[in-house]
């Protein structure tokens, strides 16, 4: 078992450092070019949920925490921003509270698409959690 802890702030530049370093923080566990990057997608969609969404073009703080057990990866995404007032509503295919800025309202339906287990707390005004797991094929099987 493995476990990091991240937090930084909500700027765009962030996104790639996150994704990055949970790319780096599961290369041990030998994942295959698709699986890493779907966690990689995951990882870019939940960030910049949260520059764009849940600070609003202010600054705040976005903690990524990762932990691996045995071919299984967790991923835990968090911000004490806006929230969401309907998440059941928010999870729904393209919808999105920024319509004129053109956003694809694709974000949380990519994350469950790439990752095996998904789901989203949040209460407005409070701030979002998105957790994530992702299953691996075993390490063996991928060394070939």
């Amino acid at each position: 078992m493995n476990e990091m802890s991240l937090k930084f702030l909500s700027k765009s530049e962030n996104e790639v450092f996150a994704r990055n370093a949970v790319a780096a923080f599961v290369l041990p566990m030998n994942p295959t070019l698709d699986e890493l990057s779907d966690v990689k997608t995951a990882v870019s969609e939940a960030v910049t949920n949260c520059i764009v969404h849940a600070y609003r073009g202010k600054s705040g703080w976005i903690t990524l925490t990762c932990r691996s057990d045995e071919n299984r990866l967790h991923i835990e995404i968090s911000d004490d921003g806006a929230g969401i007032e309907d998440v059941d509503r928010a999870l729904e295919p393209f919808f999105t509270t920024l319509e004129s800025e053109e956003r694809s309202g694709m974000g949380f339906t990519i994350m469950q698409s790439f990752m095996d287990e998904f789901s989203v707390t949040s209460a407005a005004g409070k701030g979002t959690k998105v957790t994530m797991c992702k299953n691996f094929a075993a390490g063996a099987s991928n060394a070939g």
